[in-house]
């Protein structure tokens, strides 16, 4: 079991949560919300150790499994010893041991730390370490040729199979995930799903994949009003459950208020008079009815809305036998081979397929001679790409921090996309993007990913195409703006390719799936539920 108790953590004046106490059973699967900046990855570190709360005390199990948010940080190492990692008191005594034994000459002080080290070692089972960690990565479906590999060498998929043989080494009675979905493609997050599903401890996970929460949570413990409110079920659920609980006690509050009103009248009118009595039963009422504080939420919701200028041609895109590769160690390497497609106006086309399969390379590849792209890195190797007549692209690149050059403001920036819009104009879709006040006059050069990623959309907005080109657009976004972009996307009048792991958004956008492996291209002609249904 992992508790909290009157536990406040401040940076600085803001507070991010207050004399907070809640428990976390085994056997649950717990879905950590709330905004950027609202103390999700905090009170990770919380539970971990690795930062102390402001106040308040934590109750841990025995052994806790992170997995690493930061799945290329042991690139470097092999593979199994990647999963001994996750027992940090027996790697730093293996690590140890072995820098002494590599010494030219043992002294009698190194000698006498030998013993303590081994001793470590043998309290810790680091003799069977190896077996151990093999036994972990193959019931996990890492194969063995594998294990000896370095995990620069193992693909995103493996490799957060990997980290997650790293956070379960040792047998944890909680497990805490932070963003594990990013830079996973669907069937890995789909084994993900299946095997926190089966896992018997406690599950604590921090994700912007509202699909996942949904699939893999039956608890929801919601950072908002400074505190944590723990709800039951998926995040839908406790969407649901929280917008009842707030518009009750808006509702009563309503009530509360009009009487105290009524009371505040006959007060007023009686107080001078002879009926001294009711008028001291009526202050007494309004002490008793006074209004619970609704503290404010924490939630910024972005508006997003992509609007096509003009609507363009019936046939914004024809493909014909394109081609595109790379060169590689062994030689060219072709991802997209004689692809023909023709594309109507109004499609919502999802790329879909594993991590490498060449969805990103298909998009630039699309984007030959893309009228309004700019971005490099653009082009095929072969066959022809024809754009319709009077059509625009909006293109969202997955590396978009190439398309924000440094040394500019943030409205002039945007100016450019849109020359005759008014400072008013521009500062309302920034406004839109949640950047207020004089972060319109922020550098280009000093934006984080998440606000570079909102600069992009408002670049989009102003752009007005009718021809969108979005590659993994969720990445650096909350639940909030994915919710956001998805019902911008669903009302989006243009035309659409869109390569994300966000299941949410393949199921309730894509019209089209061209599912990309390496047989080739199937243009399966149906939304993305029916394309499962097909598999």
């Amino acid at each position: 079991m992992l508790a909290v108790q009157n536990v406040t953590m401040r940076f600085g004046a803001r507070i991010l949560f207050e004399n907070v106490t809640t428990t976390f059973q085994k056997g649950r699967r717990y879905g950590l919300t709330g905004p950027n900046g609202s103390g999700k990855s905090t009170l990770m570190k919380v539970f971990t150790g690795e930062i102390e709360a402001s106040a308040g005390t934590i109750q841990r199990p025995g052994n806790m499994g992170v997995l690493a948010q930061d799945q290329f940080a042991f690139d470097r190492y092999r593979v199994v010893d990647t999963v001994i990692m996750g027992n940090k008191v027996l790697w730093d005594a293996l690590h140890e041991r072995d820098l002494i034994y590599s010494k030219a000459g043992i002294t009698d002080a190194d000698g006498m730390r030998l013993g303590v080290l081994e001793g470590i070692v043998a309290d810790e089972d680091g003799y069977t370490a190896e077996g151990d960690a093999a036994i972990l990565l193959e019931g996990l479906g890492v194969p063995e040729q594998l294990h000896e590999r370095a995990m620069g060498e193992v693909q995103g998929g493996q490799k957060v199979r990997v980290l997650l043989a790293q956070a379960l080494f040792g047998n944890p009675g909680a497990l805490l995930l932070d963003e594990p979905t990013n830079h996973l493609d669907l069937e890995s997050i789909h084994w993900l799903e299946g095997f926190l599903a089966r896992f018997k401890g406690t599950v604590i996970v921090i994700s912007h994949d509202r699909h996942f929460l949904n699939a893999v949570c039956n608890r929801i413990a919601d950072i908002d009003y400074q505190t944590i409110t723990q709800y039951t079920g998926g995040y839908d659920d406790m969407v649901t459950q929280k917008l009842e609980v707030r518009t009750r006690k808006e509702s009563e509050n309503e009530q509360r208020e009009k009487k105290i009103g009524q009371l505040e009248g006959f007060i007023q009118r009686f107080g001078a008079g002879t009926r001294s009595s009711q008028v001291n039963s009526r202050r007494k009422e309004v002490e008793r009815l006074a209004l619970d504080d609704l503290a404010s939420t924490n939630i910024q919701r972005p508006h997003l809305r992509f609007g096509a200028e003009v609507p363009g041609g019936r046939h914004p895109l024809a493909l014909e036998g394109v081609c595109k590769g790379y060169d590689g160690e062994d030689g060219r390497i072709e991802v997209v081979r004689s692809f023909t497609a023709a594309v109507a106006r109004g499609e919502k086309i999802a790329l879909a397929g594993r991590n490498g399969s060449g969805k990103s390379t298909l998009l630039k590849a699309l984007l030959e001679g893309a009228p309004g792209v700019t971005e490099a890195d653009r082009g095929l190797d072969s066959g022809d790409v024809k754009w319709g007549h009077g059509v625009d692209v909006g293109y969202f690149a997955q590396d978009f921090r190439e398309s924000i050059p440094a040394g500019h403001t943030l409205v002039d920036w945007l100016r450019q996309f849109d020359p005759e819009a008014s400072l008013e104009t521009i500062r309302k879709v920034l406004g839109q993007m949640l950047f207020t006040g004089d972060e319109g006059l922020k550098d280009t050069g000093v934006l984080s990913g998440g606000e570079a990623c909102r600069l992009m959309f408002c670049k989009l907005m102003l752009q007005k195409p009718n021809f969108l080109v979005l590659d993994e657009p969720t990445n650096h976004l909350d639940l909030e703006a994915v919710i956001a972009l998805n019902s911008a996307l669903k009302d989006y009048p243009g035309t659409l390719l869109l390569v994300t792991h966000d299941e949410g958004l393949l199921h309730d956008v894509a019209t089209r799936v061209w599912s990309v492996t390496e047989a080739g291209i199937e243009d399966f002609q149906g939304s993305y539920a029916e394309f499962l249904a097909s598999r």
